[in-house]
């Protein structure tokens, strides 16, 4: 279990099941801007998990973090435009 996490693929797993989320719900009818705007800030998170499981410079742990909070707001705001 250790090794699944020190080389990063445990975050893989992750944005596997993403992947698989979006392909579920692209078959059920969402548009691909929804599905963006939903998925994209959790995949951004989670590279950054990698990054950081597997040792990499903060930068390349920081930055698809920070870029995950525009997304978010997006997301937020797309949700509050079709009440």
């Amino acid at each position: 279990m250790e090794a699944l996490f020190a080389s990063g693929h445990a975050a893989d797993i992750v944005l596997a099941a993403l992947l698989l989320e979006a392909l579920w719900l692209r078959w059920r009818g969402w548009s691909v801007g929804d599905l963006l705007t939903m998925l994209l800030p959790a995949a951004l998170i989670v590279v950054g998990l990698r990054a950081a499981l597997v040792g990499a410079d903060w930068p390349w742990i920081s930055a698809p973090i920070a870029l995950s909070f525009p997304v978010h707001i997006a997301d937020v705001m797309r949700r509050r435009r079709s009440l």
